[in-house]
């Protein structure tokens, strides 16, 4: 078992490399990596990220096939389903870190900014109970000052509702509460910057 530490520090230099430019996988090693992983797998890191075709988590963080147990849902909500994957990866493979990985200009916390200042009739309810799960992440902040600039708003929607997602996790399950007080599971939030490919470990970092 990797411990969440060290789990963290892999996801860190991986990133690193991403942004360089330097991924360290190729077709011969990822050929090899399958046929040994035909018989299980040991992910070291569960990954609840967004949908949004430009956050691939292997890809940010230069992993191959094994490495992370990843799911994914716009938004990177929290709900019953993301809970008990969650649960699973963190109980059948003994994974230690949950990182719940938002990202810059996320359309679901958009759509939700949106849905809060002008309320939309025609959206559909699969999508609303997206938005309903991200709505009490915006809300408060809907009623600050920086509901007079909206892409202040959105950057700090994005991360306050990865801090919820965080929340929910660490507090949402009899399972993951006990991992965490009693064996070492870690869930750290953090954002994929579009821009730069950078992720920035913000919340529930262990101390140095």
């Amino acid at each position: 078992m990797i411990d969440a530490r060290e789990a963290l520090r892999r996801l860190q230099e991986g990133n690193h490399r991403f942004v360089c430019g330097d991924r360290s996988m190729d077709a011969a090693a990822e050929a090899a990596r399958r046929n040994q992983l035909a018989n299980g797998q040991e992910p070291f890191a569960i990954i609840l990220g967004c949908s949004d075709s430009r956050v691939p988590a292997e890809i940010v963080f230069d992993q191959g096939l094994g490495d992370l147990f990843v799911i994914r849902v716009a938004g990177n909500i929290v709900a019953p389903t993301q809970i008990g994957s969650v649960e699973f990866a963190a109980a059948k493979f003994r994974t230690r870190l949950v990182v719940v990985l938002g990202h810059t200009c996320c359309g679901a916390v958009e759509a939700t900014v949106d849905e809060l200042t002008r309320p939309e009739s025609t959206q559909s309810l699969n999508l609303r109970t997206i938005v309903d799960r991200i709505r009490p992440s915006v809300s408060p902040l809907m009623d600050s000052p920086l509901r007079q600039d909206r892409t202040a708003l959105l950057r700090e929607a994005v991360r306050a509702n990865v801090r919820v997602s965080v929340s929910q996790l660490r507090q949402g399950s009899e399972i993951l509460e006990s991992l965490v007080r009693n064996d070492g599971l870690l869930v750290v939030g953090a954002e994929y910057s579009l821009e730069t490919g950078k992720v920035d470990f913000f919340d529930g970092l262990p101390p140095p």
